[in-house]
């Protein structure tokens, strides 16, 4: 057993995570964050990619629009490269009301989110392949946001200022006595060991899992529903400027270029379990059907992934239990001292991954409330020093780094550009991950083939830097094209059967995946 120490643990490894590990740091106490599989593998890595304008609340959810506003101003200077500047539009479809662009325009003015109409003509020669119906046209500061750049620029941060993480952590009980907390416990995966941190205060930030967290603790759950919503990937990018449709939020009504691709999403349905959420078919459709409004045409692109997040939203009394599309998207922090009686523990829910940072800021705040002290807040003013400097990213962000290095460096994944030296100073650095680690770090796999050309490269790269030995390798191969399939099986139609046939013939055919030597224990993490 391995004993720490610490003023506070933070649980759960996402956005919300990182950025109160970082706040709570750099605010001078000693924390560790601890999470039960790797960093943003949940809600944060599971979403559309779009940093808001607030535009999409500003009608529907006032105080949601305004706090994305102010924080996606606030992340564009602090987290430059984690963010494409991309543009917003929303506009009107044939069949939209055209009256609503004045209630959208309106609340903008009311909430404070840039907005400004532009001509039709402008809107279609910024973005060629738009409906030539559309009616109406307005500008926002919508973004595309890496979630996994993002999480990783903070967590980095954090460390700078002392904070431990642990990742593959899972929390298996928290000690309370005299009515308060005492410590966490904590079963580290990767060296089969158990952890306890000694800590006076747990912040509980593990979105739609944070009812079994409290439950740990031996108190109610929190009113957290997880809200289902699916997306699918296209193999290149339709559009280069975040759409949105000019409606009252629905499903399916987001395109977001992201990186190599364009995201469309996404539905909203209640779910009971957030490790376990489906993909339908006509969900499906119904993505597809919506982009085709948007973008005609939009069938004919190949779907290359398709994959489901749960948000974390706190129940809103005003509207039914399972109407999750229309529970508010603001964030809350429950004070478990009021509610039940314990001092030292918070949950905080709701809120977006854009406003990750203001979220921090307030749970970190209470924390200090309750201690009896207000340290302030610097995480607004200091920006996260990144190794690409402090430049919005591009969709050519690589390119010029692999024309400079073309005859030195393999490139091991084309798609995303990809090179060998990017795959192995990370391996080295973190020996024990997994591929699928790796890839939310570097992109591998992301991209058009979905890692069937570039995970067999990797897996042989790690075996040749002598970091795993060739049956982990397989392992590792094995769990990652795993996890590839399950985004690809419920996009299996046109040429992304071709395309998947020929990844399977590559690897059960000429690799002869299934009869390689594998560890005695299959890689599950």
């Amino acid at each position: 057993m391995r004993r720490l120490a610490a003023d506070v643990v933070v649980v759960g490894g996402g956005s919300t995570g990182a950025g109160v590990v970082r706040d709570a740091a750099m605010r001078g106490y000693t924390a560790v964050l601890v999470d039960r599989s790797d960093l943003a593998q949940g809600t944060t890595g599971r979403f559309h990619g779009l940093l808001h304008s607030g535009g999409r609340y500003v009608v529907s959810d006032p105080g949601s629009a305004t706090e994305c506003a102010r924080e996606n101003a606030v992340l564009s200077r602090i987290q430059a490269p984690a963010i494409e500047r991309t543009g917003g539009l929303f506009v009107s479809v044939p069949g939209d009301d055209p009256g609503y662009g004045d209630r959208f325009l309106a609340g903008a003015a009311a909430t404070g989110v840039p907005a400004r109409e532009i001509p039709v003509a402008e809107a279609l020669r910024r973005e060629p392949r738009l409906n030539r119906g559309i009616s109406r046209a307005i500008e926002v500061e919508d973004a595309s946001v890496d979630g996994w750049q993002l999480v990783w620029g903070a967590v980095n941060s954090a460390r700078a200022y002392g904070a431990k993480v642990l990742t593959y952590h899972p929390v298996t009980r928290i000690d309370i006595a005299d009515g308060r907390v005492r410590a966490v416990h904590c079963h580290d995966q990767r060296r089969d060991e158990e952890v306890v941190i000694e800590c006076a205060f747990v912040l509980n930030c593990a979105g739609p899992w944070a009812g079994r967290i409290t439950d740990l603790a031996g108190l109610p759950p929190v009113p957290v529903i997880p809200g289902r919503g699916i997306m699918i990937a296209l193999n290149h990018r339709v559009v280069n400027t975040v759409v949105n449709r000019l409606i009252y939020p629905t499903d399916g009504d987001i395109l977001v270029p992201v990186h190599t691709v364009s995201v469309i999403g996404t539905t909203d349905v209640k779910e009971s379990d957030p490790d376990h959420l489906p993909i339908p078919a006509a969900e499906v459709q119904q993505m597809l059907d919506a982009g085709e409004r948007l973008i005609p045409g939009f069938r004919r692109a190949r779907a290359v992934h398709a994959w489901a997040g749960s948000r974390p939203l706190i129940r809103d009394d005003r509207v039914a239990a399972d109407d999750t599309r229309h529970m508010s998207r603001g964030m809350a922090v429950v004070d478990h001292l009021t509610r039940d009686g314990v001092a030292g523990l918070l949950t905080i829910g709701g809120g977006k991954l854009t406003t990750y940072r203001l979220m921090a800021e307030h749970i970190v705040d209470a924390m200090g409330d309750q201690r009896g002290e207000r340290r302030p807040c610097r995480t607004a003013d200091e920006e996260i020093p990144y190794a690409e400097g402090s430049r919005h990213y591009v969709v050519t962000h690589r390119l010029a780094d692999r024309e400079a290095d073309r005859l030195d460096d393999q490139i091991v994944c084309e798609c995303e550009l990809m090179s060998r030296r990017m795959f192995t100073d990370l391996l080295h650095r973190e020996p024990l991950a997994t591929l699928d680690d790796l890839r939310r770090q570097l992109r591998l796999g992301m991209g058009p083939c979905q890692g069937g050309f570039c995970a067999g490269r990797a897996a042989g790269i790690a075996v040749t830097e002598r970091v795993v030995d060739a049956e982990r390798a397989t392992g590792l191969l094995r769990l990652f094209l795993k996890n590839r399939w399950i985004g690809l099986w419920p996009i299996l139609y046109g040429a992304q059967v071709r395309q998947t046939a020929l990844d399977h013939w590559l690897y059960a055919g000429t690799l002869d995946i299934e009869h390689l030597p594998t560890p005695d224990q299959e890689v599950v993490r």
